[in-house]
């Protein structure tokens, strides 16, 4: 259990002394060497312990016994085409540890993390696959000789033994000097950047500063793309004598686990401009996968001299061996100058590592100061999905389609880190500056951004042209709806239909992507006009690297308001692939595991769970679990998104755009509510974002999002002047929410459902989710003020505080006797994203002392030095007893909503009278005239002061 000895909870906590001294840090304080003092911290020598997963109970087994037989066939079928299910529990790679860190790169051009004590891990080259375990080969290492050569000092910059190093006597990485202790080295993250300090190791009188930079730089959707990284090195001298010090970055010809051994890999050193020089290692794939090329380099200065080892080996029988080159460098600091003419290395063989190494070498004075810079970039032009198709990258409009382009990139990247630093800072210090908010708080919440870089983001180059969701010889989905009223051809919503000459996305066989005319053409088709500031080409995300889904929407409700917040132009364009999405069918026949039932993959008027795994946006619903179409939570969770960010950018071009399909899916509810009250039910199964959770009647949770759909749609029908839908889906709301209350309120909280199960009573802590969006929103409260202050007071007393003391969030249901709801798994997990969101909601209401602590339950039994050890993994969600579920997860990014509540208004459009009006006049029937439709998009314009920078 997570015990009370936590270094947040004192008062002045910076810089507590077992991290760094108060006199090393002000030596480190120049360039930026010096970490800040809000950040997360560990000192390297840190055990990393293995994590627990989660276990299901006997009763939870006996009841999902036949959803495991299908899963497990399901699973193996997916295996036979050499395809990964987009859930499968059955395999499992490794032992999850406690020890990472800081992810490198910006967004959607694969990822690479670096530990918390070194190692480059988790490589995310290729989509949908996370390769855990480390690269041991990837080091930075450093070597410094004392004038007259008494004093010498060599040692990889990562502590202690590691697993997969080898025997001591051989020729590869174990004769490396493994000697640092991490005992006086500390590393420090507040993402996009991290501070590795080492005070006085290997060398006593030799102060060292990591410093670790990615361009993740909110509103710029260009160099956010950029798949590359800076580190530079600060270096005081405090001791008497001059100070030679070379600085070793090796790096091998690896996308992760042992592709460096597959063969026919080439490195190739470079000189680029401005200093910058290096080595490319030129990496074949397997499984016709497009080639990688790294580059690794280092800025050559006036102070600095560069030198590069093309190739060395990790065993006997190569050229130069590990063993080899490290001795080179103990003994002279830097490789032959000659290396650099090498040439192109021959091809790898099988079986055999091809690594790469560069030097940046410099003399530091006594009492001097010294900095020197590495750069690592990946160039993978294109991206290729498992069935087939591929896309070029975003940051290929930048840096073009050559596989030397990650040349290019270290380049740019050299050069401008410092501008990168600048922008990191003018966003981040606000924040950081503000004495009002803890200190936990602030690192929690920008290094909760790691997921957006290292949760397999996919970022591509255009909007996509023409999306069919077809494969192989299946018939198109149909068409339901498009602004002109027709059926057929390419619709204002910018899908191909039934026409198959008309599909245009590129299959691997295909020639080369159009050039920019061809492209623009493809644009102007997709979206109906072409405005090169909005295009910020197709974004994905997965809901997890253990749940290979692209852009789960249930779960993105959640961690959309980070998008909203920093890339809103991205959060509008996966709401607009959701909306042309509503509108289509996909008749293509699926079973659904949990009850092993047939139906269709995409259903007509039914927001999809995701936008497929193999084949995204054109096989959409890689979920199988259970029928999405009949889940109740997905379609008002579109509404009042899509209404969020209407009112919080004040863009009404997008309003119109998607307001067909806020009708359509608003329309396709109608079917559950079967007593004509204007409220859905459920169906008696998990028929939400909670699905193992089963429901039965009217659900606080699907109802009170029902109802501020309602609201919503209301408001946003009288925001692009329709005031007839507005008036009637006001009616509707009224109506609704008088039998809401009616059939849940019990004088404290809403009940879990309106049935009869001996879990009906529970107290939920995601009851109040819609609330939170019409507070978000800038819409009126779906309740009174007590009625909301009543529930909310309920789920902290009951939810948190009766669990662990009130310091590991909000766990899912609680009775009302005060003991967690062991219904099922879900119900007894506390879920980060959740409890972010229920604190956001009580911000909103008033109520911050008790969401910071209930948040702050997250940051300790997540986050902190004696918590559970899911610092940048943070999973879906845990037990009690601390096991996980889903390593890095999507969901909590909803810390992001804690900081818009925090924030001053951020919605540009005010809430439309109607919605406050308590009587109800006669409304005709509710209707998405196509007319109207048509009127708004003519009148369309956008309005001063929105967060999102439109070029109208």
């Amino acid at each position: 259990m997570v015990s009370g000895n936590i270094f947040h909870f004192r008062k002045n906590s910076w810089p507590p002394e077992e991290y760094i001294n108060r006199t090393s840090l002000q030596l480190l304080d120049f360039d930026s060497g010096a970490p800040p003092e809000q950040a997360w911290r560990r000192k390297l020598n840190t055990h990393a312990s293995i994590l627990k997963e989660f276990s299901i109970t006997f009763m939870e087994a006996i009841k999902m016994i036949t959803l495991g037989i299908r899963l497990w066939s399901y699973v193996r079928e997916e295996a036979s085409h050499g395809r990964r299910a987009p859930i499968d529990p059955f395999n499992r790679e490794g032992k999850p540890l406690a020890s990472q860190g800081v992810p490198l790169g910006g967004m959607g051009s694969g990822s690479i993390t670096r530990g918390f004590r070194g190692e480059f891990r988790q490589f995310q080259i290729i989509p949908g696959t996370c390769d855990s375990s480390p690269v041991m080969a990837n080091q930075f290492s450093i070597f410094i000789s004392r004038e007259g050569g008494h004093k010498k000092y060599a040692s990889v910059l990562s502590p202690g033994q590691h697993e997969g190093i080898g025997k001591c006597t051989d020729q590869g990485l174990s004769s490396w000097g493994w000697n640092l202790s991490g005992q006086h080295s500390t590393y420090h993250a507040l993402f996009p950047r991290a501070w590795t300090v080492y005070d006085g190791e290997p060398d006593p009188d030799l102060k060292v500063s990591c410093r670790q930079i990615s361009p993740f730089l909110p509103h710029n959707y260009r160099d956010s793309s950029l798949p590359t990284a800076v580190f530079v090195y600060t270096l005081v001298n405090t001791g008497k004598e001059r100070a030679q010090v070379s600085l070793l970055l090796t790096w091998a010809n690896s996308i992760g686990g042992i592709s460096h051994l597959s063969g026919d890999h080439v490195n190739e050193p470079f000189i680029g401009e401005d200093g910058v020089s290096g080595v490319l290692l030129h990496h074949k794939t397997a499984k016709q996968n497009h080639p990688v090329t790294f580059a690794i380099a280092a800025c050559e200065t006036q102070n600095v001299n560069v030198t590069v080892l093309p190739s060395f080996g990790l065993s006997e029988g190569n050229s130069v061996t590990a063993k080899e080159m490290w001795g080179k460098m103990a003994q002279d600091g830097q490789f032959d100058q000659a290396n650099f003419n090498s040439g192109p290395t021959v091809p790898s063989s099988s079986g055999d590592a091809n690594c790469a190494a560069v030097s940046a070498s410099t003399w530091v004075e006594p009492n001097g100061r010294c900095t020197v810079a590495f750069a690592v970039a990946w160039s993978s032009p294109k991206v290729k999905f498992m069935k087939g198709k591929s896309y070029h990258r975003r940051y290929t409009r930048y840096y073009g389609t050559s596989e030397r382009a990650a040349e290019n990139l270290v380049h740019d990247a050299l050069t401008n880190y410092k501008r990168w630093e600048e922008e990191i800072e003018k966003w981040q210090n606000p924040i950081l500056k503000n004495d009002k908010l803890p200190e936990w708080y602030k690192f929690t919440l920008f290094n909760e951004l790691y997921f957006l870089v290292a949760g397999g983001t996919v970022w591509i180059d255009t909007p996509l042209p023409t999306a069919d969701f077809v494969h192989g010889q299946q018939r198109h989905p149909k068409a339901i709806l498009n602004t002109n009223g027709g059926h057929n051809g390419i619709g204002d919503n910018g899908f191909a239909h039934d026409d198959e000459s008309s599909v245009t996305t590129s299959s691997e066989d295909e020639p080369e992507a159009p050039e920019r005319e061809d492209r623009k053409r493809s644009l102007e088709l997709y979206s109906g006009s072409y405005n090169d500031n909005e295009d910020v080409g197709s974004f994905l995300y997965l809901e997890g690297v253990e749940y290979v889904m692209w852009c789960t929407y249930d779960v993105h409700f959640y961690a959309s308001f980070a998008l909203l917040e920093l890339f809103p132009k991205i959060e509008l364009s996966i709401q607009r692939e959701f909306a042309r999405a509503v509108l289509f069918e996909d008749t293509r026949k699926v079973k659904f595991l949990a009850d092993g039932k047939w139906g269709i993959r995409k259903v007509k008027g039914a927001i999809p769970h995701d936008l497929g795994t193999h084949d995204p946006w054109h096989e959409m619903n890689a979920y199988n679990i259970h029928d999405t179409s009949k889940w109740k939570d997905l379609n008002p969770k579109f509404v009042i998104q899509v209404y969020r960010d209407f009112a919080a950018t004040g863009d009404l071009s997008f309003g119109t755009e998607v307001w067909p399909a806020v009708c359509a899916a608003m329309a396709y509810m109608d079917q559950f509510d079967r007593d004509n009250d204007c409220l859905i039910e459920n169906d008696g199964f998990p028929d939400q974002t909670y699905d193992a959770w089963t429901v039965h009647g009217v659900s606080a949770y699907c109802g009170c999002l029902w109802l501020a759909a309602l609201q919503a749609t209301a408001a946003m029908a009288a925001q692009l002047g329709d005031g007839a839908t507005a008036e009637a889906y006001k009616t509707k709301f009224i109506k609704a929410k008088a039998s809401f209350e009616a059939k849940l309120w019990n004088g404290s909280y809403f009940n879990y459902d309106s049935g009869s199960s001996n879990n009906s009573k529970s107290i939920q802590a995601d009851q109040l989710a819609g609330q939170w969006y019409m507070a978000a929103a800038g819409l009126p409260n779906l309740f009174d003020d007590a009625k909301i202050r009543s529930s909310l007071q309920k789920i902290y007393d009951f939810n948190v505080m009766k669990v662990g003391g009130g310091r590991m969030g909000a766990v899912n249901g609680m009775h009302p006797n005060g003991k967690v709801d062991e219904t099922c798994m879900q119900s007894r997990e506390v879920w980060a994203g959740v409890t972010y969101g229920l604190a956001a909601t009580m911000i909103h209401a008033g109520m911050e002392e008790q969401a910071l602590t209930t948040a702050e339950g997250i940051f300790t039994a997540g986050w902190s030095e004696d918590g559970f050890g899911y610092a940048f993994q943070t999973p879906e969600g845990w037990t009690m007893d601390g096991h996980f579920r889903s390593l890095v997860y999507m969901r909590p990014l909803a810390i992001w909503g804690m900081q818009w509540a925090l924030s001053p208004a951020k919605v540009v459009l005010n809430a439309p009278l109607i919605n406050m009006m308590d009587r109800v006049p006669e409304s005709p029937s509710i209707s998405s005239s196509e007319t109207s439709v048509k009127k708004m998009v003519h009148k369309a314009k956008c309005l001063s002061g929105s967060v999102f920078n439109c070029s109208c």
